[in-house]
């Protein structure tokens, strides 16, 4: 049972001082930092600043040690091998290392990498860049109006000449779960001429609000950022299957990321520093693994199960509310607390700003989602964003205020 009251007292911004009432609907873009991840960064600057990796002496190496400790957390929350886990700034550079390094590795002209529409602009661009560069097609796969892509449609278009196939495993726009699970089976099974096509997965919008085991899911890498799960900004995470790891080549080059340098070659270190170049983000993993402690300590079951509940009651209110349109699956149990919308006659900007002056705060735009949005017809939507610290309350006030948009604008019913 989660008590959204008592679980705020935990974040500072959501509170005290004058952001203490905000009602917070941007969790999809990201979430709020309890205080002790901020404590967690904070002390590794008070008693740990110091290179990682690279010092021998003691504070560097109580650095390196609560670096890698972070890595393990990490590994242990995704059901990985602590070498399988690379720290980057976030899901996009996770996202373009796979297509930098194995992608140009391996795609060559007539092959076939697939995505689906509703792709965040962070898995659509890296492979469209691959694309164009080794005469490869993009393949979309396409969904219904409930936002479902059919068995059918995953079958008929994931082939022998299918050799990525890099899916989000939650859609930030539509909140729909993708069948990540199955698709994986049948990629492994029939594609790159029945060697297995690679499966990547953007994990941004799941491993927020559910469990994710990637070996359950039969990911070959995956891909989240912390700020969407209560952790720092700019740091990231690339689950990557040791052995596909230990055959690529580094993404960026320089410090630590080497064994040995001469004038005219280099040696790689072992994964994973050979794709982590440079001084590291050490603080940032550091709160990333005390915002994972902090979410499991909450019980990502009960999250997921709390977010379908406030998500349902969102749902039910906003569809009380003449003149607005909820896009998506009309099961409010498959938004995963994410439910995207318009008004008649109110753009969505106009939307997010009359709510903002009401101290509700919401995204509007295209959701680096462009293809989606010209599938759906629209140039952009408002969007609502639920996470364990929202309450049943805040949603009665969002809806209240809902309900009054278009009359604030001077629409007469």
């Amino acid at each position: 049972m989660i008590d959204a009251k008592e679980i705020r007292k935990d974040f500072p911004l959501l509170s005290s001082g004058e952001t203490k009432d905000l009602i917070y609907f941007d969790n999809a873009a990201t979430t709020q930092r309890p205080a002790c991840v901020i404590e967690a960064v904070e002390n590794f600057y008070r008693t740990a600043n110091a290179n990682p990796l690279r010092g021998l002496y003691r504070l560097s190496v109580k650095a390196t040690d609560m670096y890698e400790q972070s890595r393990q957390t990490v590994a242990r929350f995704l059901n990985a091998d602590d070498r399988e886990i690379i720290f980057t700034r976030n899901a996009s550079e996770s996202l373009n290392l796979v297509a930098y390094t194995y992608g140009l590795e391996n795609v060559g002209p007539g092959d076939e990498i697939v995505i689906t529409y509703m792709e965040h602009h962070s898995n659509i661009l890296p492979w469209q860049m691959l694309c164009k560069t080794k005469g490869a097609r993009l393949v979309f796969l396409e969904a219904g109006d409930d936002g479902v892509i059919g068995e059918e449609e995953w079958k008929s278009k994931i082939t022998s000449k299918t050799k990525i196939v890099s899916l989000t495993h939650v859609s930030n726009v539509l909140g729909i779960t993708n069948p990540v699970k199955e698709i994986a089976s049948h990629a492994h099974a029939v594609g790159n001429g029945g060697k297995g096509a690679l499966v990547v997965v953007d994990g941004a919008q799941s491993t927020p609000h559910k469990k994710v085991d990637v070996k359950d899911l039969g990911a070959d890498f995956l891909a989240f950022s912390g700020h969407k799960l209560c952790g720092p900004m700019g740091i990231g995470v690339l689950y990557g299957k040791l052995d596909i790891l230990e055959r690529m080549p580094p993404f960026l080059r320089g410090g630590e990321m080497i064994e040995y340098v001469t004038r005219d070659d280099a040696t790689y270190a072992e994964v994973p520093h050979k794709f982590e170049a440079g001084t590291v983000n050490a603080s940032g993993a550091v709160g990333l693994a005390a915002a994972i402690r902090y979410i499991e300590g909450i019980g990502l079951e009960d999250i997921e199960r709390n977010e379908g509940k406030l998500c349902t009651m969102l749902i039910e209110r906003m569809k009380a509310v003449p003149h607005v349109h909820i896009i998506g699956n009309e099961d409010p149990l498959r938004h995963c607390g994410i439910v995207t919308f318009t008004i008649d006659g109110v753009h969505p900007h106009d939307i997010a700003s009359i709510l903002d002056t009401e101290n509700i705060a919401i995204r509007a735009g295209h959701h680096c989602a462009q293809p989606l949005m010209q599938k759906l017809g629209v140039g952009s939507t408002a969007r609502a964003s639920l996470y364990f610290y929202n309450s049943e309350s805040e949603v009665e006030v969002f809806a209240e205020k809902l309900s009054k948009v278009r009359s604030w604008m001077g629409i007469k019913e």
